[in-house]
């Protein structure tokens, strides 16, 4: 008894916070994709470079002597109309093609390979990390807990409660929802919808863009950093319904728990393959995912 005792709270229990930082993370990265993926029904495969440039914004910034307080306003707040100009000049040139999805997806992975490229040319090849903002480690049922991922962990919920209420319960909100429902019947009875469309993708990076400000002090930062996460961050959106806030959560949660604790079980090689595996399971069993997908019942 006293040996599984040891084990769950030596091995497992550390496993299991490991798991929720990273759930954490792969949220704040998926909530701005689960809005433009399952609202706007653009499938942006530019998302995790946007996360990238966050983070890169961060770092010089940062390096200029811009306290992390404030970056964490200002970096999304320049993230804004990046995406706003995006949507505009891009998506919405192409969005009513008979192929849309098809031609937003490569146009989107095209932007994605350019930023890229773009980071590569200003800043290098090399992986830089900033100073963590909240040094020192937190004692949490016996299991030592750096001070900033625990940060992480209360402002991460923080921030899906704010885009909930936003979406959910605000007059804006409504818009976004009716428009996403049926753009038709919003515009004609007056809703501006492409500029409700084009803020609402602004929305999607600029959360993508406090992600790349969380997250840059714990996973470093590098010209493809986006790759990392935005392969997991698309499986939480499809398994936990597109549109949806709470599947979001709840899937981020759930998946990185179950990456967690099979790479303790299995070889952690497996651990991804399992977690990927779970997707294509939810995509032939229930297509709509775990919640839904918003507006749509």
């Amino acid at each position: 008894m006293t040996g599984l005792l040891d084990y769950v709270q030596f091995v497992l229990a550390p496993q299991m916070l490991t798991g929720l930082a990273l759930g954490i993370a792969v949220v704040l990265v998926a909530l701005g994709l689960t809005i433009i993926f399952g609202l706007l029904d653009v499938i942006n495969m530019a998302h995790g470079e946007f996360y990238a440039v966050g983070a890169y914004l961060a770092l010089a910034l940062g390096a200029s002597g811009v306290s992390f307080w404030i970056l964490l306003i200002l970096v999304p707040l320049i993230m804004l109309p990046v995406g706003y100009a995006v949507e505009r000049g891009l998506i919405q040139r192409v969005f009513n093609l008979p192929d849309r999805h098809v031609t937003t997806l490569l146009l989107t992975f095209g932007l994605g390979l350019v930023i890229e490229e773009g980071l590569k040319i200003v800043f290098g090849s090399n992986t830089q990390r900033p100073p963590t903002p909240i040094p020192g480690a937190i004692d949490v049922m016996g299991v030592l807990l750096p001070t900033y991922r625990l940060f992480l962990i209360v402002v991460g919920f923080a921030i899906v409660g704010v885009v909930a209420i936003i979406i959910n319960r605000t007059q804006l909100g409504a818009l976004v929802r009716a428009a996403a429902f049926d753009r038709n019947m919003a515009a004609s009875l007056g809703v501006p919808v492409k500029r409700v469309f084009a803020w609402t993708f602004a929305f999607g990076v600029a959360l993508a863009g406090l992600a790349g400000v969380l997250l840059a002090p714990i996973y470093s930062v590098f010209p493809t950093m986006g790759r990392d996460f935005i392969f997991l961050a698309f499986t939480v959106v499809i398994v936990g319904g597109m549109g949806s806030i709470a599947g979001a959560v709840v899937a981020g949660l759930l998946l990185t728990q179950v990456q967690a604790i099979s790479s303790l079980i299995v070889s952690p090689v497996w651990s991804d393959p399992i977690v990927f595996s779970i997707m294509v399971l939810m995509l032939v069993a229930r297509p709509q995912g775990l919640f839904g997908r918003l507006g749509h019942g």
